[in-house]
C-alpha cells in the first residue's frame, strides 16, 4: 500500500489489486460511519482510493501504510436486479471469444452476481466485477461513436451499463431499460460502489 499526498487535504491510496481497493474502500466507509475517520469524500477506482477533505493527511497516511486492512465484512446489501435482453451487436463475437454459443453467454452472464467496484466515465456508470478471469474480453479495435443508453457491455474484467448515449469501445451484449441515472431520484445513481447486481434475462 502506498499513500500519495494530493494537495493539502487529500490522499491517494494505491494498492496492488481491485480486490484490495474494494476492501480498503469498505473499511474506510465503515470507519467514517462509526466516526473514527473524518473525511469528506471517499472515491474508489480500479486500484486506488482517494480520500479528500482530511484534516491531517500525513497522520492518516502513516497509519494506513503501517497497518493491515481487515477483510471486508459480509455483504448485507440487497441485490439490485437489472432486466436485460441479450441482443447486443457484439454478442456473437463475445461467444466466439468465450468458445460458447450466444445463448451460453447469456446464461453465464445472468448466472453471475456482480459487485460495483467503482464508478466513473459518466454519471451512473458502474464498473461491475464478478465474471471469472477466463471471460475477460478486449475492447473493440474501433470504438463506436454512439452507444445507445441502456447497453450492457463487457471490457476486460468489467461489465457496465451505459446510462446515456455516448461514444464507447466496450463489447455490447445486451440492452436494459433500467434507469441508471435520474436527477429526480435520491440518490440519482442506481449503482454505487459495493452494490450487488444481478442481470435477469428478459424477453
Amino acid at each position: 500500500m502506498r499513500a500519495l499526498p494530493v494537495g493539502d487535504a487529500a490522499l491517494l491510496i494505491e494498492v496492488s489489486s481491485g480486490g484490495e481497493a474494494r476492501t480498503l474502500h469498505a473499511e474506510l466507509v465503515r470507519r467514517r460511519a462509526e466516526g473514527s475517520l473524518s473525511v469528506r469524500e471517499i472515491v474508489p477506482a480500479a486500484r486506488t482510493v482517494l480520500l479528500d477533505g482530511l484534516t491531517d493527511p500525513a497522520r492518516l497516511a502513516a497509519e494506513l501504510t503501517a497497518s493491515e486492512i481487515p477483510p471486508a465484512p459480509p455483504r448485507a446489501r440487497a441485490v439490485i436486479e437489472l432486466p436485460v435482453r441479450y441482443d447486443g451487436p457484439d454478442l456473437a463475437d463475445v461467444a466466439a471469444q468465450w468458445g460458447v454459443s450466444p445463448e451460453e453467454v447469456a446464461r453465464i452472464h445472468a448466472g453471475t452476481e456482480f459487485t460495483v467496484a467503482f464508478c466513473g466515465f459518466a454519471p451512473g456508470f458502474g464498473y461491475l466485477t464478478g465474471l471469472p478471469a477466463r471471460y475477460d474480453v478486449p475492447r473493440r479495435a474501433t470504438p463506436r461513436t454512439a452507444v445507445p443508453a441502456g447497453s450492457v457491455a463487457l471490457a476486460g474484467p468489467y461489465t457496465g451499463v451505459y446510462p446515456r448515449s455516448s461514444p464507447g469501445g466496450w463489447q455490447l451484449i445486451g440492452t436494459t431499460d433500467a434507469v441508471l441515472w435520474d436527477h429526480a431520484r435520491v440518490p440519482a445513481a442506481l449503482l454505487s460502489p459495493g452494490t450487488r447486481v444481478r442481470f435477469v434475462g428478459a424477453a
